[in-house]
C-alpha cells in the first residue's frame, strides 16, 4: 500500500485564466493498494463516488491501460481535506491522485513531465492539475497534448487568505456563464495584467498585485454566482490585502496578504462572524513541493 498526499491549488489568479495556477497547503490523502475489483471507502465521513466513475480510480485506470498493464482493480481510502466543488482543485487532487499514485504502484515508468501532460489531458486544462503536480505558482499552457510550464518563485513575503462560503458551485456552471467571443481591448487588458502579475511574484513587487489581478475575461461572468463576494472584496482589501480574486471558477475568493500582517486573520473573521456568518477564512501558505508518495 502507498499514501499519496496531494495540494489543493488556486487557480487564474484573476488575469491568468487558465494559464496560472498555485498549489497551496491543504491536502487530501489517499491510501492505494491493489486489489481485485472496487474497494473504495473514506477516513473522513464524505460522501465519493465508490464505483468505477470514482474520479482516482478511473485516473488510476487510464494510466495502467496506458502502460500496457492489466488492471484488476484497486483499494483506495480517501481523506479529503480539500472542499469539493469550491474551486480549490478537488476535481484536479483526484485525477493526479490516481495518475501519481498508480505510476507508482507500477515502479514510475513514467516521469513527471509525462504525469503533467497526462493530467492537462484528461483535465482539459493545466491551471490547476500542474501546480498540483509540481507545487509553487506555475504558468503553463496546454497545446492538446503537451503542458508548456514555468515554475515562478513566489516573494516569501505572501500568504494566501481563502474565503470559503458554505455553498457550492459547479464549474460547469461557471464555465457556462462565459462568452463565446470577448472585445479586443479586453484580451489586452488580460494578457497584459498576466504578464505582471508573474513578473511581480518572481521579482517580489507587491504593489502590483492589485493591479495585476484584474481581470475581464472570467470574474465578471462569475460574480453573479457567488452572493456576497464583493463585500468579501471590499472587505480584504480593506483589511490590507494586496490583491483579490476568484479562487478557479469559485466560489472560494482568495487574498494576497503580508506574511508580517499577524492581525489581518483576526480582523476579517470577527467582521465574518458579524455580518457574512456564511463564509469562513482559512489562511494558507504556498505548497512548494507538490504531490507526494510514500510506502505505508
Amino acid at each position: 500500500m502507498i499514501k499519496i498526499r496531494v495540494p489543493a491549488t488556486s487557480a487564474n489568479l484573476g488575469s491568468g485564466f487558465d494559464s496560472l495556477g498555485l498549489a497551496l497547503k491543504m491536502y487530501n490523502q489517499v491510501m492505494m493498494e491493489e486489489t481485485d475489483g472496487i474497494d473504495i471507502t473514506t477516513s473522513d465521513g464524505s460522501c465519493v463516488p465508490v464505483d468505477d466513475t470514482n474520479l482516482i480510480y478511473s485516473s488510476a485506470k487510464f494510466l495502467y491501460e496506458l502502460c500496457g498493464h492489466k488492471f484488476r482493480g484497486l483499494k483506495l481510502i480517501q481523506e479529503n481535506n480539500i472542499p469539493m466543488t469550491r474551486g480549490l482543485g478537488s476535481s484536479s487532487a483526484c485525477i493526479v491522485a490516481g495518475l501519481v499514485g498508480a505510476n507508482a504502484l507500477l515502479g514510475d515508468p513514467l516521469s513527471k513531465d509525462d504525469l503533467v501532460n497526462l493530467a492537462a489531458r484528461l483535465e482539459g486544462h493545466p491551471d490547476n492539475s500542474t501546480p498540483a503536480i509540481l507545487g509553487g505558482l506555475v504558468a503553463s499552457v496546454f497545446d492538446g497534448n503537451r503542458v508548456y510550464s514555468v515554475k515562478v518563485p513566489i516573494s516569501g513575503r505572501l500568504r494566501f487568505a481563502a474565503f470559503i462560503p458554505n455553498f457550492e458551485l459547479k464549474t460547469e456552471v461557471a464555465r457556462a456563464a462565459l462568452p463565446e467571443m470577448v472585445p479586443h481591448k479586453d484580451a489586452i487588458y488580460n494578457l497584459s495584467r498576466a504578464a505582471l502579475m508573474t513578473a511581480s511574484l518572481f521579482s517580489g513587487r507587491l504593489d502590483n498585485l492589485k493591479i495585476a489581478a484584474g481581470d475581464r475575461l472570467h470574474q465578471p461572468y462569475r460574480l453573479k454566482f457567488i452572493k456576497g463576494a464583493e463585500e468579501i472584496f471590499d472587505l480584504a482589501l480593506k483589511s490590507g490585502a494586496y490583491a483579490t480574486f476568484i479562487s478557479g471558477a469559485g466560489p472560494t475568493l482568495m487574498a494576497m496578504v503580508n506574511v508580517t500582517d499577524l492581525g489581518f486573520a483576526d480582523r476579517v473573521s470577527e467582521v465574518l462572524k458579524n455580518k457574512m456568518p456564511d463564509w469562513k477564512l482559512v489562511m494558507l501558505d504556498c505548497d512548494e513541493e507538490g504531490a507526494t508518495v510514500e510506502n505505508v
